[in-house]
């Protein structure tokens, strides 16, 4: 299956989804992108995607830049690496 087909951003402005930071006045537009995200029928299959292909810009899987940084990280040096 092609989830991208399914994704509730697809008929939404993609800037939404790529602030120029992840703090200030862009805390408003994260969010904004989040609520579609959480509303998405394929948002595990966006986010693991965007993990496993590196993609560490926007919000992808209702995840940002930072937060998918830090889960990668926390998969590589967990207690159990």
């Amino acid at each position: 299956m092609n989830w991208r087909k399914w994704a509730a951003c697809r008929s939404e402005d993609p800037e939404l989804f790529f602030p120029v930071s992840e703090g200030g006045a862009s805390l408003i537009q994260i969010e904004q992108a989040r609520s579609i995200c959480r509303r998405c029928p394929v948002l595990h299959e966006c986010r693991a995607w965007a993990l496993r292909n590196g993609e560490y810009e926007g919000v992808w899987g209702g995840l940002t830049a930072g937060q998918r940084r830090a889960l990668s990280l926390a998969r590589t040096t967990g207690p159990d690496r």
